[in-house]
């Protein structure tokens, strides 16, 4: 197992990181010696020639804390409030434990948008990039302030595994409040046992993942499972490990049996295609034959008219949309070509016959194969 381990992690050198609420708050708010005690672990990987990249939470625990407000927040304004409240006195703390050990940080704060539109995405690459060679560390979190459900990740997992794929990083440490992935629910179970290796993302894996809350996260097992999902489509290694455990960054890149460790797949999704896959959200469904789904799962081509049967929804050249087959399941999603007008129209047809129906052809393909991402599972939603 070491040897898996050390194998898949000791060439690691950008390292993408997320700490969960339940790791950063305690009983009186921010845990401060939790915090001192991963900064300190950071700088020294920072110190030792590692790139740090920092994605948080806390700054809804930070504010509700700061207000005196017990127990779960009811209401969107009310979150929003207390983020606005919480996110100075984390980023505050943040910068004063960092500082002591010499190094800079930066707060980066981003909504799904951001994320969504191309060039907004390439913007924020390329100051990631620029902070990286500068020493600064930077410090993510979403602007929870002004993010509304259609604009919101979903949760830190969600935005993690994005970052981990804009800035290319090797690995993906998730620290949360239980020592990894367990293959029951050790809170109903006393005879649950960790799961220290998952060398393939199964159906099984997702299921055992119990999504359980606490009153300080967004989040569960199953956001960090579906997290790891993500990251290791673009051939980003994955640890979920327990964030109050000493050392738990340095022993985790040693290769020591920390936490469960989900191996990247051989057949990685470009950044590219990882954008398409995991970060757009579909406009549309096109039902496609089996003859067409051969040619887009094993033999790697483009998606021709010829093999739609049938089109859901209303979407315009350029729109991401799911490709689905005869029972529903999800194989890809890609950038059209063509609207949902046009593709109702030529659905069926041989490539030759675009310009007799629709009086113009720019394209043979519905869906270039450099604009589809095709996913080996058939998850319900990509």
């Amino acid at each position: 197992m070491n040897n898996i381990r050390q194998e898949t992690l000791s060439h690691a050198r950008k390292i993408l990181i997320k700490i969960g609420s339940a790791v950063l708050t305690g009983a009186d708010g921010l845990d401060l010696k939790i915090i001192d005690s991963l900064v300190n672990e950071m700088t020294q990987l920072a110190q030792r020639g590692y790139a740090v990249v920092l994605v948080t939470s806390g700054a809804i625990a930070s504010g509700k804390n700061r207000l005196g407000i017990t127990g779960k927040l009811k209401s969107m304004p009310e979150k929003q409030a207390a983020a606005a409240v919480g996110q100075g006195r984390l980023m505050r703390v943040y910068s004063k434990a960092f500082e002591k050990n010499g190094i800079y940080v930066a707060q980066i704060l981003l909504t799904m948008s951001d994320l969504t539109d191309r060039q907004r995405y390439l913007n924020i690459r390329n100051t990631l990039t620029t902070l990286q060679q500068w020493g600064v560390i930077p410090i993510i979190n979403e602007n929870d302030t002004v993010a509304v459900d259609e604009i919101k990740f979903g949760d830190n997992d969600n935005l993690a595994a994005m970052i981990a794929n804009v800035i290319e990083a090797d690995v993906f440490i998730n620290l949360t409040n239980t020592p990894g992935l367990y293959d029951c629910d050790p809170a109903l179970s006393g005879k649950a046992k960790l799961i220290p290796l998952v060398s393939a993302m199964t159906s099984e894996i997702e299921a055992i993942a119990a999504a359980t809350t606490s009153s300080v996260g967004t989040g569960g097992m199953k956001s960090k499972v579906l997290a790891a999902k993500k990251v290791i489509a673009c051939g980003i290694p994955c640890v979920i490990a327990e964030g109050k455990r000493k050392k738990v960054l340095a022993d985790i890149l040693a290769g020591k049996e920390i936490g469960t460790l989900f191996l990247p797949e051989s057949q990685r999704l470009t950044s590219k295609k990882y954008w398409i896959a995991f970060t757009l959200h579909s406009r549309g469904r096109l039902t496609i034959d089996d003859g067409a789904k051969k040619a887009l799962t094993e033999k790697g081509k483009s998606l021709l008219p010829s093999g739609i049967i049938a089109v859901e929804g209303t979407f315009a050249p350029g729109d991401p949309v799911s490709c689905v087959d005869g029972e529903g399941a999800v194989i890809a999603k890609g950038l059209v070509n063509f609207s949902s007008e046009e593709i109702r129209k030529i659905m069926g047809l041989k490539s030759a016959k675009i310009e007799q129906v629709l009086g113009h052809k720019d394209y043979d393909e519905v869906i270039h194969r450099d604009n589809l991402a095709v996913t080996k599972q058939n998850p319900k939603k990509i």
